[in-house]
């Protein structure tokens, strides 16, 4: 398993539905210009300039919201993930 250092979040992209109810497989274009994610692992936090630790405000589980094409994909236990800045997450999305 990956830990992320700093401000880094492992997250792995959760699957969409590429074609609408009726069947019809959506265009490129069309499709959201943002994905959602599960974060996988957090890493400890950001420090401050005093040398204070300022911990991340994500946990494993969490589902949230990131745009298309951010972060460095890796493999992680033979998963597909990406390891991201904690600041290139738009929402925590509750569901």
């Amino acid at each position: 398993m990956l830990k992320p250092l700093g401000d880094r979040v492992v997250v792995q992209l959760k699957e969409e539905k590429e074609q609408t109810v009726g069947g019809f497989v959506l265009a490129g274009a069309s499709q959201e210009k943002t994905k959602k994610a599960q974060v996988v692992a957090v890493g400890e936090g950001v420090r401050t300039l005093t040398g204070e630790l300022v911990a991340s405000s994500l946990v494993q589980g969490d589902t949230i919201l990131i745009e298309n094409h951010v972060g460095t994909p890796v493999k992680d236990d033979g998963k597909d993930c990406l390891i991201i800045r904690e600041a290139d997450v738009l929402a925590v999305v509750n569901d």
